[in-house]
């Protein structure tokens, strides 16, 4: 079977035309080839996933997407891959006619990158979201389920927000994402398609690009990194944020799609707020490069970033299962035994 395909030619192994009632949902993941999209795919063919799905997954393999995170899956009968664009219309047509339901991953994801390349993040995460929701709606897709951030909601001040309030991004990627929210919510208003929307707190785990927050700690304090201290972003290492394990976020991921309602908004939180500072430390102390017990954090005051997430508690039965310390843990030893991996990224 060839993964490699030409863009928009899909591999025959989810089957074609419409689903008939008693075969299995067909699921179309965008950008399943990327971190939190391919844990997603894993999570579906993996022993504890549902048994009456096949997936295709689109990706156009730019950047952060890989093939290698999903080596476990590909021979899966139920996998199917496609190599090409959400941009491309034609592409997104044809495949929304043949899936009963999409969740839609693709996306340009770093802040630092949509700075000096802001163009580029508004076609993929703009246009690409209406352009897919565009052909889910023609398609007759039965559900559409659109991953966002909870860097929508801006920096702190007033504390963790709830799926109602204000969008206030900071950064080209978070306005990119937030407008991308706007326009799949919209089809939902406007068109009926059934939208639901997760937007999840700072993600962590193993397959992770290097130039994220955990990972490029993990990968620089295996090099020899000679301070402990997080950066980047509003307050730089002093923001607080909620960290969410990538298994947690694909199982709200999973409830949304399976439990949540028309038109809704869905945070999800890992229940585990430390600033960057915080988190650089027990990272450090997890490499040998800081003793047990050595503060890492600023003394100045924090900026607080954060969503509430009762409603995923209440509505989807949604509750985190990987504690900080232990999840930390596995995922730096992931990196450290991994490093065929992450160190031609890093090059």
């Amino acid at each position: 079977m060839n993964f490699r395909n030409a863009p928009g030619s899909p591999v025959p192994t989810a089957g074609g035309g419409r689903r008939t009632s008693a075969g299995p949902t067909r699921l179309l993941v965008t950008g399943g080839a990327g971190f939190v999209g391919s844990a997603y795919v894993r999570h579906l063919l993996g022993p504890d996933g549902p048994r009456d799905v096949t997936v295709t997954v689109l990706d156009k393999l730019t950047h952060a997407g890989t093939l290698t995170n999903l080596t476990t899956v590909l021979a899966d009968p139920r996998f199917g891959f496609v190599h090409g664009d959400v941009c491309d219309p034609e592409v997104t047509a044809r495949l929304a006619a043949r899936h009963d339901g999409i969740v839609h991953f693709a996306a340009e994801t770093q802040v630092d990158r949509s700075v000096d390349g802001t163009a580029v993040f508004v076609a993929t995460n703009v246009l690409g979201t209406q352009t897919l929701a565009e052909a889910a709606l023609r398609g007759g897709v039965r559900t559409f389920v659109h991953v966002s951030t909870d860097e929508v909601y801006g920096p702190g001040g007033a504390g963790p927000r709830a799926e109602e309030a204000l969008l206030a991004p900071d950064s080209p990627y978070s306005a990119s994402k937030a407008s991308a929210d706007l326009i799949a919510l919209a089809h939902h208003r406007t068109h009926g398609l059934d939208v639901r929307v997760v937007r999840a707190a700072g993600t962590y785990g193993p397959h992770q690009f290097p130039e994220h927050t955990v990972p490029s700690l993990v990968t620089r304090l295996m090099g020899g990194l000679d301070t402990v201290r997080g950066e980047g972003g509003a307050g730089g290492g002093a923001r607080v944020r909620d960290w969410l394990h990538v298994e947690d976020h694909c199982r709200g991921i999973e409830l949304a799609r399976t439990r949540g309602r028309p038109g809704r908004t869905y945070n999800l939180g890992g229940g585990a707020e430390l600033s960057e500072d915080q988190l650089a430390g027990l990272l450090a102390e997890l490499c040998g490069a800081l003793p047990a017990g050595r503060p890492a954090t600023r003394t100045e005051e924090v900026s607080a970033t954060g969503a509430v997430w009762s409603r995923a508690r209440t509505e989807l039965g949604y509750r985190p299962r990987r504690a900080l310390p232990e999840a930390l843990a596995e995922t730096t030893a992931w990196y450290r035994e991994n490093r065929a991996w992450w160190e031609p990224l890093t090059s």
